[in-house]
């Protein structure tokens, strides 16, 4: 079963892959752009430090640094692999077209959340990899191998609580139809995820640990990069994440089940 959905996922990458390299000069473009709006991303935390010579709550430029690097990192994951194929599941339910997805003898949450991929978002992965050479250097230090197995665990912690995030949006619109709003809320709410847990303070320190954990998406593995986060903490990364998993496949089977097709 297993081998069978990672040959229909190949399949799915490689036709993705087909599609954009069809527009080579599109496709050079559109990785330039991202490269550019990663550029943007780093302008507030260079006006931020740029007259500060001191550490902004316990993080200083370099390690604030690391926290840009995941969040660019995640961005390209969010727009790359994520985003393009459930926003899709959208205009299949207003237009009754989710039919045709039922009715494939796959699993449709795999359906839906694999249709369409956009390749170029991979500059963001490699402009993430400049980032973190960058901030270490500016730290004077590299990172333990320790602390790299540990990050590499949060990036898959992160990539899942991301995507049960978007399923659980995706399910709202199965009562509401149209959650275009509530999309481009969550991806407004996705940019705070650029700055080191401690910058907020009170109710949203527990909206971004909790509700919407954006510190274990990007502070949990720079700090697991620097070799200071708590064992604890990677515990509780991995049980929220599974919860959230949980919940969201959970939430997506009760969405479905509400569902009435185009014909009926």
């Amino acid at each position: 079963m297993l081998r069978r959905y990672l040959r229909l996922l190949g399949v799915r990458l490689r036709a993705s892959s087909l599609l954009a390299m069809q527009y080579r000069a599109d496709f050079l473009v559109d990785g330039l752009i991202s490269v550019f709006w990663m550029i943007t991303a780093l302008v507030p935390l260079f006006v931020v430090f740029q007259n500060a010579q001191r550490d902004i709550e316990g993080w200083s430029f370099g390690e604030s640094l690391l926290v840009i690097g995941w969040f660019t990192l995640l961005q390209g994951i969010l727009e790359g692999a994520i985003n393009p194929s459930l926003t899709g599941v959208v205009e299949h339910i207003r237009k009754g077209t989710l039919d045709f997805v039922l009715l494939k003898p796959a699993d449709a949450q795999f359906l839906v959340s694999t249709e369409r991929f956009l390749p170029w978002r991979i500059t963001n992965v490699f402009a993430a990899l400049v980032v973190f050479g960058y901030a270490f250097h500016r730290l004077g230090r590299v990172p333990s191998l320790l602390g790299v197995g540990i990050s590499l665990v949060l990036l898959v912690t992160s990539v899942l609580l991301l995507y049960s995030l978007w399923i659980l949006t995706v399910c709202a619109a199965f009562y509401v139809v149209k959650v275009d709003n509530l999309s481009y809320f969550f991806t407004s709410i996705f940019d705070a995820a650029r700055w080191p847990a401690p910058v907020f303070r009170g109710a949203l320190s527990f909206v971004f640990t909790f509700i919407i954990p954006l510190a274990v998406m990007t502070t949990f593995p720079a700090e697991a990069m620097l070799g200071r986060l708590p064992w604890s903490a990677l515990g509780w990364a991995i049980l929220g994440s599974g919860l959230f998993a949980f919940l969201s496949r959970q939430m997506w089977k009760h969405a479905i089940g509400r569902y009435t097709s185009a014909s009926s």
